[in-house]
């Protein structure tokens, strides 16, 4: 058993990370009447839906975000914050580079125009989705491939044109090992998003998640809930009776129930030392670390004006360096950052990739051509600031039989849980479903609380 020269007060819960995936357990613990603390190791709290400054006090998001209609957790959570009257619906205009050329994506007449396809293969292309949804359950397509069913469901020409690309883009060396069942979730998602006439509305939250985040924050603290920000969670504790803590910053948290809700691969990493004495620790360790993961890349651009009227443009083009086009303020009011046009150029890559490891200056001289190329009458001088953001675990990979990769969230060391993106299976990332396994992980460990309760009453002194 470790001993700890400094230690702070016990609480039930100890949660590692200040994204969505643990404010939202925090709440539920919280809001049945027990103590938590939780450990950020970034001066804010929002993980990857943290903002910053671009001036005047307007603050952004480091990575896009919005919500389709059928995000009903964020809806939600809105609604329990009263904030509710604060989230706008937008029609938004999606597209595809390919070939050098844009084309409109936004409603089904738009597939009819799509050059790049013969027209009998732009009909598959519309059928595609069409074809998805006769799919009940995702369990039918867990064996295969991404790859696999989608030429089964619109031929290869139409994967080779549109969807190896945007698979390469997204997943790269990974592309061929993608499972079905992720690209069943997307195709599923966008439909549900999507208007009568097929035009696709989104959902964004006046004043960003800075607003949301700020106002879960205050609710937060008004039940009691203990937020660290700037610590940096080192190890989690366990003995063999099970997990008794977690030290951050040289200082011991005392608790019998620990939610790590980083990725897997960093979750074991804080049970790789001594004072991790459980006998199933290797174990899970191992279990922990099979899930791949790639990292991101997102520049941002504080443009004096706008690229296009395209809010989402996927990128075909495999010259191209980023495989999404995302122009903020074609969704959000550009009055809102003093005129300015925000534009999110996305990449997920390894963290040993050549662009994750360039300086910022680098990343954006390098992009430059590329963005001249894509938008010809593009200038430099357009760009008033740029930001560069980089997350080492952005992505995991989803493969075939993935539920055998996939980490339970409550572990095999009694009182340890882990919740992250990794578990939203068989949903993508994002934050509505960060929410959602929050919520569930703080569930479950309130039951937990509760049993134990019930199995050691205390007694009153006689």
């Amino acid at each position: 058993m470790s001993t700890h020269s400094v230690s702070a007060a016990p609480v039930d819960v100890v949660i590692v990370g200040a994204g969505f995936t643990g404010l939202a357990a925090a709440l539920e613990l919280a809001g049945k009447g027990r103590s938590v603390r939780v450990l950020e190791r970034e001066e804010g709290i929002g993980g990857l839906a943290a903002s910053f400054d671009i001036g005047e006090g307007k603050r952004l998001e480091r990575f896009y975000h919005h919500w389709f209609s059928s995000d009903e957790e964020m809806i939600r959570l809105c609604e329990s914050l009263g904030i509710s009257h604060l989230l706008e619906a937008h029609e938004t205009r999606t597209g595809m580079y390919y070939a050098n050329s844009v084309y409109r994506l936004s409603a089904p007449l738009d597939l009819l125009r799509f050059a790049p396809l013969p027209l009998r293969d732009r009909f598959r292309l519309g059928l595609l989705a069409l074809r998805a949804q006769r799919v009940k359950h995702w369990r039918e397509l867990e064996a295969r491939t991404a790859e696999e069913w989608l030429v089964s469901l619109g031929g290869r020409r139409v994967y080779e044109v549109v969807w190896r690309p945007l698979l390469e883009g997204k997943f790269g060396k990974y592309a061929d090992q993608v499972g079905a069942t992720w690209m069943w979730t997307k195709l599923h998602l966008r439909g549900g998003s999507r208007t009568r006439s097929g035009k696709e509305t989104l959902y964004y939250v006046k004043g960003g998640c800075e607003a949301l985040l700020t106002a879960l924050q205050q609710r937060l603290a008004s039940l009691g809930v203990d937020i660290r920000t700037g610590v940096t969670a080192e190890a989690v504790h366990t003995e063999d009776a099970g997990v008794s803590g977690v030290t951050a910053d040289g200082v011991f948290h005392p608790a019998r129930q620990v939610l790590v809700t980083a990725a897997p691969q960093l979750a074991g990493a804080l049970l790789d030392h001594e004072g991790a004495d459980h006998p199933a620790v290797p174990e899970l360790r191992r279990r922990w670390s099979a899930v791949k993961y790639l990292g991101n890349v997102c520049l941002v651009l504080e443009n004096n004006r706008r690229l296009s009227d395209t809010y989402w443009l996927n990128v075909n083009d495999p010259d191209f360096p980023y495989v999404g086009v995302i122009e903020h303020t074609n969704l959000d009011d550009p009055g809102r950052y003093d005129g300015k046009h925000i534009v999110y150029l996305s990449k997920y890559l390894p963290t040993d990739a050549e662009l994750y490891r360039m300086s910022d200056e680098e990343v954006f001289e390098y992009s430059l051509p590329h963005i001249q190329r894509m938008f010809p009458g593009f200038d430099r001088g357009w760009v008033e600031r740029y930001h560069v953001w980089r997350a080492e675990y952005a992505q995991p990979v989803i493969t075939p039989h993935y539920t055998r990769v996939m980490p339970p969230v409550e572990s095999r060391v009694e009182g340890l849980y882990l919740a992250g993106m990794a578990q939203v299976f068989p949903e993508d990332r994002g934050t509505n479903y960060a929410v959602r396994d929050g919520r569930r992980a703080g569930l479950l460990i309130a039951d937990r609380l509760s049993s134990a309760a019930s199995a050691h009453p205390v007694r009153e002194s006689e």
